[in-house]
């Protein structure tokens, strides 16, 4: 199904513009600041981002982590980081 998109007429973008100069609380941006907005989507990035990996563990090991419930994951990882941690003697 395709969508047709309807474009305001001149005189409807004249009305919308000049009830939106009439809203204290939310004028429109000003060509410069549309000019200096920039597209993001999704989560800010991180500093060191996680690295995805594919990597087979045995099915005890997963299915114990799983049992925990959501967020198994992420339980996983804090394991390891403790290990890494006590191998560098933190």
């Amino acid at each position: 199904m395709s969508r047709k998109l309807i474009r305001p007429t001149d005189a409807e973008d004249a009305a919308i513009t000049a009830a939106a100069l009439q809203d204290p609380d939310n004028p429109p941006l000003t060509d410069t600041e549309l000019a200096s907005l920039r597209p993001r989507r999704g989560r800010p990035l991180k500093d060191q981002p996680k690295v995805q990996i594919s990597i087979r563990y045995s099915p005890e090991v997963v299915r114990f982590f799983k049992s925990g419930g959501k967020g198994w994951q992420a339980r996983m990882n804090a394991v390891l980081l403790e290990y890494v941690d006590a191998q560098q003697g933190k």
